[in-house]
């Protein structure tokens, strides 16, 4: 088990580096102006993604990757690092073709599409001319367990008909977004041969569908762009209605009923992108706070001296470094495994609460370290806050995650029971010589 990236990712990071620190960061506060300003995306963006595809730097993430197909198709395991990188800079991952959810979007694209499909949705997202968006969570479910899901689909003639509401669904805002892939509930009167539902509900997961819908589809209303915590994302989180939205039986993704299966799919890499992303904010947001401690001074010492913030140093020094072994060693199995996102499903639900209780715990200990600055937008930290506290729920919150784990131990409990019985100590064995056989 090897965790060090090979030598093409370490020579890829040195230039993403060199790239962020010459291209991206001067343009950081721009950026934010124009987003701010509803300028988005500002002009500036189109050049960097241009410069990016120039020094080859683009679609870093797909290992799976096609050959003749725009990218660089790294492993999970040396995109990693890279992710942890464009963490930094919040916006930057959209500048290599690196952001959420199109890399999700173009995963399943990839793996599910038909040669039509492809053409039509997957080569303008690989060559970055589109964005798009994913539409599962739902305002009047637990979303958490997708077999909630009301939004319907209905087979009539050649057509799919859809209806429903989808909220919180990001990049949706986005100017150049032209595609929603929507996870629905297959409604009863299809016609289609539904498959026997036994006593556990063990075919609930068969109930579900996803479709490629256009955005401008009619039908399809964008109601708003949801503001996170009070931080509106100019890419949106927004709510989307769908009213009678009719596309062609051929819009439909994969196979009817198999929209549960393929959700989970997209799953295991997308939570590595995400995790090392939050990552690599709290590197940042530890190098702020040390930098402040510092230079700080208050009560005649400075705050670095003080041993609570030197416990807050090496706390969260300690917990990033063990939040990166974890999920790097998800990267390595992903790689490892073809099948592994089932297999490594605990894991992978691990690493997403062990990533949420990372970034609240070592931003907050930063705000702290910075004082009334760290509620200002003059550091990212707030920024960064704001994202920490979204991640306990978005792709599910905390409490689903620890119930996978849980489950998953108590299984292998059940597998062994009885084993752990040998380590109990009884009067009669205390006082009985060891026999060795």
């Amino acid at each position: 088990m090897d965790f060090a990236p090979s030598s093409r990712s370490r020579e890829l990071g040195a230039l993403l580096a060199t790239f962020l620190q010459r291209y991206v960061l001067p343009y950081n506060a721009a950026w934010y102006s124009a987003a701010r300003d509803g300028h988005y995306p500002p002009p500036f963006l189109e050049d960097l993604k241009t410069l990016a595809k120039e020094e080859g730097l683009w679609n870093l993430f797909l290992p799976t990757l096609e050959a003749g197909a725009p990218g660089t198709a790294l492993s999970n395991l040396d995109y990693a690092p890279l992710a942890e990188m464009m963490g930094r800079i919040p916006w930057a991952s959209e500048v290599f073709n690196c952001s959420a959810p199109d890399s999700g979007n173009m995963e399943l694209l990839q793996r599910f599409a038909t040669p039509v499909q492809r053409t039509a949705w997957l080569h303008p997202l690989l060559v970055g001319s589109m964005r798009s968006a994913f539409a599962m969570s739902e305002p009047d479910v637990a979303s958490s367990d997708p077999t909630n899901l009301q939004t319907t689909v209905r087979k009539e003639g050649g057509e799919l008909v859809l209806n429903g509401r989808k909220w919180f669904i990001t990049g949706a805002a986005h100017p150049y977004c032209k595609l929603l892939i929507v996870m629905c509930r297959n409604a009863p009167d299809t016609g289609e041969t539904v498959r026997p539902v036994g006593a556990n509900g063990a075919d609930k997961h068969h109930q579900h569908s996803m479709v490629l819908v256009p955005l401008g589809a009619p039908g399809v209303q964008v109601i708003r762009n949801i503001s996170v915590v009070h931080h509106v994302a100019p890419e949106g989180h927004c709510e989307i209605v769908l009213r009678e939205v009719r596309v062609p039986c051929d819009h439909l993704l994969g196979e009817w009923g198999e929209g549960f299966a393929m959700a989970q799919a997209r799953l295991g890499p997308g939570r590595v992108h995400h995790c090392m992303r939050t990552i690599g904010q709290c590197e940042l947001a530890l190098e702020l706070a040390l930098d402040r401690t510092l230079e700080r001074h208050a009560f005649g010492k400075y705050l670095s001296e003080y041993s609570n913030v030197q416990n807050w140093i090496a706390d969260s020094r300690i917990e990033i470094d063990q939040a990166r072994l974890m999920v790097m060693y998800v990267a390595w199995a992903l790689d490892h495994e073809p099948l592994a996102p089932a297999k490594l499903r605990a894991h992978i639900a691990a690493i997403k609460v062990i990533a949420a209780g990372l970034q609240s715990r070592v931003v907050e200990r930063a705000m702290q370290a910075f004082g009334a600055m760290g509620l200002s937008p003059d550091t990212p930290l707030a920024q960064f806050w704001t994202w920490g506290r979204a991640m306990h729920l978005m792709d599910g919150p905390d409490e689903v995650h620890l119930r996978t784990v849980a489950r998953h131990e108590l299984g292998l409990a059940r597998a062994r029971q009885g084993a752990s019985a040998a380590y109990f100590t009884t009067p009669e064995q205390m006082d009985a010589p060891p026999r060795i056989r």
